[in-house]
């Protein structure tokens, strides 16, 4: 992660020059601004936009081109056709977008601000414990100035992991998490062109591939109306439960030198949240890593059917997407260090076959049923024996049928940060 004082950057994305009095002048003019301004939050989301906006700015955000949009189009249009055999519902997409990266940032923040506002709390109330209590009363209202010097320091780091993602991402869903507006399928020609380059494959190839993935991304949570809201529940779930350091923060609060700007960029926040093993947490980290999981595995399964013998390199990209969703990249490490939340399908595999395994044993339609209710879907410990899970649904429609979908968190669940009009 670039060594950026509070996630602050000069023009061109490069921290002040301490020699430089008009650089160290423009620097404490933002750092007195900042801490001058009133907070509204934990993190400081303003500040997150201008830091992400600045790394793009130094290591380039290509503007989409009129052929670009028109390729992305095209490749999402065909991709809805080759879905269609594949998957029981119809299209998903209302609307095909190509985005720069700023515009996936710009078009997701609202998804981040909800995942993210609860563990920014944590970290900015152990900050102010810090103070012992007996001083508190002297400080008064400098106490809110703890608060923004949180704020601010959670939103500059977390500006430059959504700037590093934002560098990698392929599309709006493809971390597995519905981060963009419900029924906006958008593709991110710049990233597609350099990820296809690292495989060795043509960029077409690897655009309609990542289109089919959009696509079936976008089917399965247009029309399974609760996921959207179970998937970043389910995050957010998790999140709730993640233990704040505090000596990690103490030890980085003490490196800095109120007199010494430079010695602010000795503040790095990864490392200030640790696990909880307690049997509520461990549980809300295994629905989490199940749903993710789940989700994912589909995506798969349904591409690699609706590709079939269409892409001569389907194998080699079903595997590196695989691999790639997996592991997760560098700047998915760097979110994970920072918020303590790990965004990659640890059972990816698991979850394609027992997916498959459903596709033999019930069809296209008695696969997707399964989607029908949260309590339909497999287990953590139905992928250890897909078959004996696709085999015991034989009679779902019946389960089905037994069902009362209006109970709470069946139906139609508003997910955080959606908004009520729909159209």
């Amino acid at each position: 992660m670039p060594d950026i004082p509070f996630g602050f950057a000069l023009p061109g994305g490069q921290p002040p020059d301490p020699n430089d009095p008009a650089q160290m002048q423009q620097f404490m003019s933002q750092l007195q601004h900042l801490l001058s301004a009133p907070g509204s939050g934990p993190v400081n989301w303003d500040l997150a936009r201008q830091v992400a906006a600045s790394q793009l700015a130094a290591a380039g955000d290509p503007a989409v081109s009129p052929f670009e949009r028109n390729a992305v189009e095209e490749a999402l249009r065909i991709a809805d056709l080759w879905l269609e055999p594949a998957t029981s519902w119809p299209t998903g997409i209302r609307t095909s977008v190509a985005w720069n990266r700023n515009e996936w940032i710009f078009k997701t923040l609202d998804v981040w601000r909800k995942l993210c506002d609860p563990v920014a709390s944590r970290m900015v109330g152990a900050m102010g414990d810090l103070v012992p209590p007996e001083a508190r009363a002297q400080l008064g209202p400098m106490q809110s100035m703890v608060a923004t010097l949180g704020g601010a320091l959670f939103g500059g780091q977390l500006g430059q992991a959504l700037g590093s993602l934002a560098a990698e991402v392929l599309s709006a869903g493809d971390i597995g998490l519905p981060l963009g507006p419900a029924g906006t399928a958008a593709l991110v020609p710049a990233n597609i062109r350099a990820y296809g380059e690292g495989l060795e494959l043509p960029e077409d190839e690897v655009r309609l591939y990542v289109a089919l993935r959009e696509a079936a991304h976008q089917r399965l949570f247009q029309h399974v109306p609760w996921l959207r809201g179970h998937v970043l529940t389910a995050v957010e779930n998790y999140a709730a439960g993640i233990r704040v350091n505090r000596e990690a923060i103490e030890e980085a609060m003490g490196r800095v030198d109120p007199t010494d700007p430079e010695s602010m960029q000795a503040i790095a926040l990864e490392g200030i949240f640790t696990p909880e093993d307690t049997p509520a947490q461990k549980a809300s980290l295994a629905r989490l890593e199940t749903v993710l999981a789940l989700v994912e595995g589909w995506v798969c399964h349904v591409v690699d059917s609706a590709a079939g013998d269409r892409l001569p390199n389907v194998v080699r990209l079903g595997e590196a997407f695989r691999r790639r969703r997996a592991a997760g990249g560098p700047a998915e490490q760097t979110f994970a260090a920072l918020v303590g939340l790990e965004l990659r399908p640890r059972r990816l595999r698991e979850a394609t076959v027992l997916w498959s395994a459903l596709t033999e044993h019930r069809g296209i339609a008695g696969r997707d049923a399964v989607w029908g209710h949260p309590d339909l879907l497999p287990s953590d410990e139905d992928f250890a024996n897909p078959e004996a899970f696709a085999a015991t649904t034989s009679d779902l429609d019946e389960e089905l049928a037994n069902f009362d979908f209006t109970a709470p968190g069946a139906p139609e669940e508003q997910a955080p940060g959606e908004d009520d009009d729909k159209s």
